[in-house]
C-alpha cells in the first residue's frame, strides 16, 4: 500500500528553497558573524536529506545527479589545496590573503583565500552527511 505524501511534497517544495538559501547565506556570513562552512554544510544537507525523505532516491538523482562522494573528495581537496597553497609563497601554513576587486555590476568587492577554504569544508560536509544518509537507507 502506497502512503499518500502529497502534503509532504508540496511543503518540502518551498521550504527547501528557504533551507538552501539559509545555508547559502550562513556560509557567507560566517567570516563576520557564526556560521561557516561547516554549519552552512550542515544545513545545506539537511535540505536535501529532506528532498530525498519527500520523494524516492531514483526522482532525486534524476534533478540532482550528483555523487556526494565525489563531492566530499573535492571539498576535501579544495579545502587541504587553499591550506597548502601558502607554503608555496613562504608564509605559515593556512595564512589566508585578502583583497579587492572592482567587479562590473556590484563594484568594489572584497575576496578572502578563506571563502575558497570554507567553500572545501562545506563541500565535505554536504557528501559526508548525503552518503551517510544514502548508506543507512540502504541498510533495510
Amino acid at each position: 500500500m502506497k502512503i499518500n505524501d502529497v502534503i509532504l511534497r508540496t511543503v518540502t517544495k518551498a521550504v527547501v528553497f528557504i533551507i538552501l538559501t539559509l545555508g547559502v547565506y550562513l556560509f557567507f556570513a560566517g567570516h563576520h558573524a557564526p556560521g561557516g562552512g561547516f554549519i552552512g554544510g550542515l544545513i545545506l544537507a539537511s535540505g536535501i536529506v529532506l528532498l530525498y525523505l519527500a520523494y524516492d532516491i531514483e526522482t532525486v538523482h534524476k534533478g540532482m545527479p550528483f555523487d556526494f562522494k565525489k563531492v566530499a573528495a573535492l571539498g576535501v581537496l579544495l579545502a587541504t589545496g587553499t591550506a597548502v597553497g601558502s607554503l608555496f609563497f613562504d608564509v605559515p601554513f593556512l595564512t589566508q590573503t585578502h583583497t579587492y576587486i572592482n567587479v562590473p555590476v556590484f563594484g568594489k568587492m572584497g575576496f578572502s583565500t578563506v571563502t575558497i577554504f570554507e567553500a572545501g569544508v562545506a563541500l565535505t560536509v554536504v557528501g559526508v552527511v548525503v552518503t551517510i544518509i544514502l548508506s543507512i537507507s540502504e541498510d533495510e
